[in-house]
């Protein structure tokens, strides 16, 4: 290089400046085209969006997610629902999603008895629906009751402190008081939630809810599609309706363009949630597994289980193949069995029947059908867990684990909380749980419409209820830790005790990793 030549600085390339901006105002569909548009052209997110409308955002997703089955687009199209005046029982059938974000009511801090509650359809079977109504009835009943008997029990039991304000001290003992009579609310109690999940996500909740077994299930399933599909409600409409009357008065032109824009509807996912339909596959696999369950157990009595029930890989390495595992929760969520005595009698069959009771699980899985969640095996941590239902409603939102809930019945019995149980409350609360349990049973044989489904809704949340929760060591650690937490419920701190418990007895050394609180030392009701 000649002594005055000074050397090229190389300039820098345009991917070594990075721009990260959020996006705001496209409709989730339009947004998901934008963002999918990456993979085949090279504009950027801005150039996309100015280009694009919800027209030609359809006609993308007809083309892509529909006949090429590109389903990863719905990922990216979120959206925000609410979905009011449901019942308990449908709302635990709603979130039952892996990918799931939402907040329910509380039992613990809202009085329940405000909310009303679900009237399935009789038919013309007038007394059936007269013992439902008043079977409903008598647990608000006594739920108001206990609620009231539960604070004047606390108040004599917690004195308040000095530096608490009576304000704080009367709204903790009322929370605490709803813990324990929200063992009364019946399944057919109403709630409310809300919820934050992909396109894809809500396709597949749709299509789940439209092939369950309770009618209500099934128009809750129609409604969300129908939400999806219908005009949103926009939380700005009326301060947009008013910018635009001003806009107008000073330019009625002007003032169209602006109506054109700030007042047009918006549907959130038109054209990725249409096709929602009831899988034939669920429905049909849900027979064939009950049917296959009974014939295996042969009515058989359903023997004792304990709270938690660790089933760990290798305990009986002959038997623990995938496929034992896998025939083993489809018959689990079939029937109302413990996983060892399924286990048990799958153990007992030869090859040729387990290899037909695998096949019968996806005998009817249609060409974009996903394997139901009986296949998702190969966890080393398996629990099986005999709780009431209120306990299993908050378990139930972990979802890095997979779950497999049994149909709810008056078999496994109830709970008694620890507030009551000592007290003369207890007689009131037992007697109101039992009658509802009877209630049941008479229902479930009365000639209405989807007698067992119906019966359901008359069960207290007291009533315990059997789950199946698969998982890693670092899940069963969370959930240990979380939901062993003093500020968290007696009931399902129980529950992650004993999966503390069951870990540590079988891996000392794992057991060390643990920071979990020891729920047998008292806990102050004020502080928690």
């Amino acid at each position: 290089m000649p002594a005055d030549e000074k050397p090229t600085v190389p300039s820098v390339p345009d991917g070594n400046s990075t721009d990260v901006y959020a996006v705001h105002g496209a409709d989730p569909e339009v947004l998901a085209y934008a963002m999918a548009k990456y993979s085949r052209s090279s504009l950027s997110m801005k150039e996309s969006l100015r280009e694009l409308n919800a027209q030609r955002a359809e006609q993308f997703l007809n083309t892509f997610y529909f006949q090429y089955g590109h389903r990863s687009i719905a990922d990216l199209a979120h959206i925000a629902l609410a979905v009011e005046r449901l019942s308990l029982l449908a709302a635990i059938v709603l979130v039952d999603e892996q990918r799931w974000d939402g907040q329910e009511r509380s039992t613990r801090y809202q009085n329940f008895r405000k909310s009303g509650w679900f009237l399935p359809e009789f038919g013309a079977e007038v007394q059936a629906q007269q013992l439902y109504t008043e079977c409903v009835e008598k647990l608000f009943h006594s739920y108001e009751e206990i609620s009231r008997g539960a604070v004047e029990l606390l108040r004599g039991q917690v004195p308040k402190p000095d530096e608490m304000k009576q304000e704080a001290y009367e709204r903790t003992l009322r929370a605490r008081a709803f813990d324990g009579a929200r063992y009364l609310l019946p399944l057919a109690a109403n709630t409310s939630l809300g919820e934050i999940v992909n396109a894809r996500t809500l396709e597949t909740q749709v299509s789940r809810l439209l092939s369950h077994t309770h009618t209500e299930v099934r128009h809750l399933g129609e409604k969300l599609r129908d939400a999806a599909s219908t005009p949103s409600w926009n939380v700005q409409r009326c301060a947009l309706e008013a910018l635009q009357r001003d806009i107008a008065a000073a330019d009625p032109a002007l003032g169209e363009r602006a109506a054109a824009l700030l007042l047009r509807e918006v549907a959130v996912a038109p054209t990725l949630v249409k096709y929602a339909a009831p899988v034939e596959y669920q429905e049909k696999t849900r027979a064939d597994l009950e049917q296959a369950a009974r014939e295996l157990m042969r009515q058989e009595p359903i023997q004792a289980a304990p709270l938690v029930d660790l089933i760990e890989r290798g305990e009986k390495d002959e038997q623990e193949s995938i496929e034992m595992e896998i025939v083993t929760t489809l018959l689990y969520g079939a029937c109302h069995y413990p996983y060892r005595q399924i286990h048990e009698y799958v153990g007992a069959l030869d090859k040729a029947r387990r290899d037909e009771l695998l096949l019968l699980g996806a005998r009817h899985r249609g060409r974009h059908d996903e394997l139901s969640r009986a296949f998702s095996s190969g966890y080393q941590f398996r629990f099986d867990i005999l709780m009431d239902i209120g306990g299993f409603r908050d378990m139930h939102r972990h979802r890095r684990c997979v779950q497999t809930l049994q149909s709810f019945t008056s078999l496994h019995g109830f709970d008694v909380p620890e507030l009551i149980a000592e007290s003369n409350l207890r007689q009131p609360y037992e007697q109101a749980v039992r009658e509802a349990h009877a209630a049941f049973e008479q229902l479930s044989q009365a000639n209405i419409p989807e007698s067992t489904a119906t019966a359901q809704y008359v069960l207290p949340l007291g009533t315990r209820c059997r789950s199946l929760f698969k998982m890693d060591f670092a899940e069963a650690l969370y959930i240990a830790e979380l939901r062993s937490a003093p500020q968290g419920h007696i009931s399902y701190r129980r529950v992650a005790w004993e999966m503390y418990r069951a870990i540590a007895k079988r891996h000392p050394a794992l057991a060390q990793n643990f920071r979990v609180t020891d729920v047998n030392i008292p806990v102050d009701p004020l502080q928690r």
